[in-house]
């Protein structure tokens, strides 16, 4: 299956430097949640942000449409991986960060976040939901079923050729050549890498014995920095297998997961079945919505991403929450996520997760 995604491309290499102006109003009144205000345009000042990289098509996206009402708002998102945006937000660097997992609640507990006031909760929401691609580059080859046992066997190192009888059985018809398999994975620390482990984990726990980790667990294989380091060395090398956030595999092949009794490819919408059928986890803030996903159900694409939006309930200086609050308000509002939708392959959230997420946004100051 050949997977595309509109910019992607350029969006990967503009990632380390992305620099556009963005602005919403600080003080919605009588709207709807998620839209803008029509007055808006009072907000100024520069914002500096890190993190993701899977976020990166739908931050160009975002910040070019925030531009349109805010032009007093300088947003500069760096990407760096989910890793470095949580240090530059613990460190104080970041105002917000994108970051492909929520903070753990030992991390929350140890605080010290730079631009919060001393105790506050912080505000995490799932703004980006998106499968993460099993993409792979083997001349001949257009499509690929794995079951769960399989593909850890491929990326632990115990499966080493394309041609190998474990991938034959679930292939029929398909013709592998004898060729040796570099599974390539991320060499910085990452949500994706964090995602991906844990679906392992979960899915092939006989054989991948390994904790979920954002760093990857084992020797082997090819390591590349960030999603664009991981599309440059599966694009450049045959024989490659490797994950990646979808808006990044462009006209990579991709592999259909087995879940249940189906092989389902990848799409946005198998994506958020995932999402839909999770709960948010306990213990938490009211404005923290991290999600204990269920990957489960028969029909879903179980490798999912869900990237958070990551900042203060309260700021130390209350002119960066105002900021950060017109951001994050424009992002989960429709006109963004079907922007991020229609430029990165996401999956809009919900209007049910919308509600909660504006409820988050709203309480930021």
């Amino acid at each position: 299956m050949k997977f595309t995604r509109v910019g992607a491309s350029v969006a990967m290499a503009a990632i380390a430097a992305l620099t556009l102006a963005a602005c919403a109003s600080n003080e919605p009144t009588a709207a709807e949640p998620g839209t803008a205000v029509e007055g808006a345009g009072s907000l100024t000042g520069t914002l500096a942000a890190s993190g993701a990289s899977s976020q990166g098509t739908a931050q160009t996206s975002w910040i070019a449409g925030f531009a349109a009402v805010e032009p007093g708002i300088q947003i500069n998102y760096a990407g760096g991986g989910s890793g470095a945006g949580r240090t530059d937000f613990t460190n104080g660097t970041s105002a917000f960060i994108g970051s492909d997992r929520a903070f753990k609640m030992e991390e929350i507990e140890a605080g010290g976040f730079g631009n919060c006031v001393d105790g506050t909760d912080l505000v995490e929401i799932p703004a980006y939901i998106s499968p993460i691609a099993v993409a792979f580059n083997v001349e001949g080859v257009d499509t690929l079923n794995l079951d769960p046992a399989t593909l850890a066997k491929i990326f632990k190192g115990e499966i080493t050729n394309w041609n190998a009888p474990e991938i034959a059985a679930l292939n029929a018809g398909v013709t592998f050549p004898d060729l040796a398999i570099t599974p390539v994975h991320r060499s910085d620390t990452s949500g994706t890498t964090g995602n991906f482990t844990s679906y392992l984990v979960e899915a092939a726990p006989d054989v991948w014995t390994f904790e979920d980790s954002d760093d990857w667990p084992i020797e082997g294989g090819e390591g590349a920095q960030e999603t664009p380091g991981v599309q440059q060395a599966l694009t450049s090398g045959n024989g490659t297998i490797g994950y990646l956030d979808a808006s990044a595999a462009g006209d990579l092949s991709t592999a259909a997961i087995q879940t249940g009794s189906e092989f389902v490819e990848l799409s946005p919408e198998a994506a958020a079945a995932v999402v839909d059928n999770s709960t948010l986890e306990e213990g938490r803030a009211a404005t923290d919505l991290s999600f204990e996903l269920d990957r489960s159900a028969e029909g879903v694409y179980p490798i999912v991403l869900v990237s958070y939006l990551i900042g203060c309930a309260e700021y130390t200086d209350p002119a960066v929450g105002a900021n950060v609050k017109a951001y994050f308000d424009y992002v989960i509002s429709p006109e963004a996520q079907d922007a991020a939708a229609e430029n990165a392959g996401s999956a809009p959230i919900s209007d049910d997760l919308r509600t909660q997420a504006q409820a988050a946004v709203d309480a930021i100051k």
